[in-house]
């Protein structure tokens, strides 16, 4: 039974996944050079799994195990893009765009950690 909790929380997430890149795609045009919907989508799903862990470790204690594996292995699961980060990064370093491939790789990483921490530290700061 937590297994289908876990595929309804990855659906979800990936129609959210979806959502945000095609709001990027609209503002700023598909053919951006760099991959910036997938930075926003590793970066904003890591706060998000920071304050959701620390929130179900700290206050959320009772939280039933389908809802942490719905929101946490489902939901994040589906949103988050790590595999799309990285073909996005070796199509970068195969046309030779060296410097975007690097930037692209420093933003997610210490974006995605800078943001994890954030989470975690609102999560313990969090009031209710």
């Amino acid at each position: 039974m937590l297994s289908l909790w876990v595929f309804l929380g990855a659906g979800l997430g990936g129609v959210a996944r979806f959502w945000l890149v095609q709001g990027i795609h609209a503002l700023w045009g598909r053919e951006l050079a760099f991959p910036l919907g997938t930075l926003l989508v590793n970066v904003t799903g890591s706060f998000i799994m920071g304050l959701l862990f620390s929130l179900m470790i700290d206050k959320w204690v009772d939280l039933a195990p389908t809802l942490r594996a719905l929101l946490l292995v489902g939901f994040l699961g589906g949103y988050t893009t790590f595999s799309s980060f990285s073909l996005e990064t070796f199509t970068l370093l195969e046309h030779s765009t060296w410097s975007l491939a690097l930037l692209n790789i420093a933003l997610n990483v210490i974006l995605s950690i800078s943001c994890t921490w954030a989470g975690i530290a609102l999560g313990k700061a969090w009031v209710f």
